[in-house]
């Protein structure tokens, strides 16, 4: 009876031990799956995991939607800190950082292959509006973000997205980002800066203060021309396309005319819808109606891009 009790014991005991060694061999280390979780466990991410955190993104970066996240390097941050006189990350505001940390997510899984030149909508808004700010991707040599930022390393895989490591920090674009990122703005560069030397086109519509609707006119458009007018009347030209204020081309007159002033003095009048392939027709300064809006709806963060088709030309005797 004794022997029977020891071998019952010993029975239960070798149970227990088998019971302790399976629950270890059945519980491993969890894998990061998230976005959130891969940057917390990615080295070279921690300053940006740190301002996350900051901005009370975490959260949202490791919900079950599906997400494009530009990953900046520590390296990145130390230059965006040191560029904008941050001592640290804790230094930036935080209604700044967390839009800034928005401007690198887009609300879609693109895998780097999925990713075109061309405009997509970031999670950052502009000013206190639901208004997506846009982010220029030009994939023409590798991938490139607004002009200023590289992806390094592509396609690191989440349950909720996919991370891709960039070698710079996206700020908050300006109507000037987009005009210097985008290929297809070269001549109206150009224009604003070369052409025109004794006005700093490039300091006024980078002010951050002011919001500006801007009718940009594409390579093609400044082509057409039959040549490129001396400075006075280009910086006059010029003007006649910006007008003040952020006007969405939701904010149009829905069949109808939308007259707005521009800088240089002469009304543009918008008409919606436009004739053929025209989202709208724009009538300049001069009565030339025949100017199509081809694009519309680039949203910096001090204004809005229309692109246009024609240059848009003032009435200068008035």
């Amino acid at each position: 009876m004794k022997k029977f009790k020891l071998i019952s014991k010993m029975s239960l005991m070798v149970f227990a031990l088998l019971m302790i060694v399976s629950c270890d061999d059945d519980d491993p280390v969890k894998t990061p799956e998230t976005i959130a979780e891969i940057a917390i466990a990615t080295p070279g991410l921690e300053s940006l995991v740190t301002a996350l955190d900051r901005a009370g993104l975490v959260n949202v970066l490791n919900s079950s939607g599906q997400y494009t996240v530009f990953a900046p390097t520590n390296a990145a941050f130390n230059t965006f800190l040191s560029t904008n006189n941050f001592a640290s990350v804790s230094d930036v505001p935080v209604d700044v950082l967390t839009q800034v940390l928005l401007n690198h997510v887009i609300a879609e899984e693109l895998s780097s292959s999925s990713l075109t030149t061309g405009y997509k909508n970031t999670l950052a808004t502009y000013s206190d509006t639901d208004l997506n700010l846009s982010m220029f991707v030009n994939t023409t040599n590798g991938v490139k973000l607004n002009g200023v930022s590289n992806v390094t390393t592509a396609n690191i895989e989440a349950t909720n997205g996919v991370i891709h490591v960039v070698d710079a920090v996206i700020g908050i674009p300006t109507v000037v980002t987009f005009a210097t990122a985008d290929p297809n703005f070269t001549t109206l560069v150009s224009a604003l800066t070369t052409l025109t030397p004794n006005t700093d086109f490039v300091s006024i519509l980078s002010d951050t203060e002011e919001a500006f609707t801007v009718f940009a006119p594409t390579n093609d458009a400044f082509s057409a021309l039959s040549s490129i007018p001396e400075e006075s009347t280009l910086t006059q030209v010029l003007l006649h396309h910006v007008v003040s204020g952020n006007i969405q081309s939701g904010a149009l007159t829905p069949n109808g005319n939308t007259v707005a002033p521009s800088l240089q003095g002469n009304n543009l009048t918008i008409t919606l819808p436009g004739t053929g392939s025209n989202i709208a027709n724009v009538t300049d300064g001069s009565g030339n109606s025949d100017i199509g809006i081809i694009a519309v709806n680039v949203q910096a963060g001090n204004g809005v891009i229309h692109v246009i088709n024609k240059v848009a030309i003032p009435n200068l005797q008035s």
